[in-house]
């Protein structure tokens, strides 16, 4: 049975949404003490969170970093909070979706279900994603080339397997946002953040230039680290 970490302050809120999860076959657990989130985290080992950003003491940003950096556990921001900035800044901190309240609670239970398969259903059976050498492992984040290996974040592996499958050819900036964020809404700033960490762990492994912006329409990842190898 999976666990789902509930950090929302508004008590009414926290317990509609228990209920609603438990109901699917789910076990949720309320956030009681907004001081030691982490601990209780590391104590109930979720395997997922939804997380408010008006919280007592800390906001949820900085529970959301806290959190990114013990786990990459799935993990959905919902909030009263429409503006762009701050959907920016949740996903910035390591989010992998935002809703904002009021909220359809079948739509909540739509996108848990489906993070949840993305996050564990293939877990048992390890695929890889590879070209020319460069090999991607959705399951475990790793990303390798000739034995070095670099870790990826969630959002990262995604943006990388959807590179890689239709390397060298163009991917247009709607199917990576439709892959990454189901539709949900971002704008050009967040899917360029992700562009850049993606340049940066290639990067790590000794490859530049590699992925490139098609203006107009895309980015095209060219496997120009094979003439490396056979150099």
């Amino acid at each position: 049975m999976y666990t789902i970490l509930i950090v929302e302050d508004d008590r009414k809120i926290a317990e509609l949404l228990q209920s609603h999860i438990q109901k699917y076959g789910y076990q949720a657990v309320i956030v009681t003490d907004f001081e030691h989130v982490l601990e209780q985290f590391r104590e109930i080992q979720p395997h997922m969170v939804l997380l408010d950003i008006n919280l007592p003491s800390f906001d949820g940003y900085y529970w959301c970093r806290q959190i990114r950096s013990v786990s990459d556990c799935p993990l959905i921001v919902i909030s009263a909070r429409s503006g762009k900035m701050d959907q920016l800044m949740a996903l910035e901190n390591g989010a992998d979706d935002y809703m904002t309240k009021p909220f359809h609670y079948e739509i909540v239970m739509a996108k848990i279900r489906n993070h949840l398969n993305r996050a564990y259903a293939s877990r048992n059976e390890e695929r890889v994603v590879q070209k020319a050498g460069l090999m991607l492992y959705p399951e475990r984040l790793e990303l390798q080339l000739q034995g070095k290996a670099v870790m990826l974040s969630k959002k990262e592996a995604v943006l990388m397997e959807t590179l890689l499958e239709r390397s060298p050819r163009v991917v247009s900036r709607e199917a990576i946002l439709n892959q990454l964020w189901d539709d949900s809404f971002v704008d050009d700033n967040t899917l360029s953040v992700n562009i850049t960490r993606i340049r940066k762990r290639l990067a790590e492994l000794g490859i530049e230039q590699a992925l490139e912006t098609v203006r107009g329409s895309g980015y095209r990842l060219s496997p120009i680290w094979e003439d490396h190898q056979t150099r």
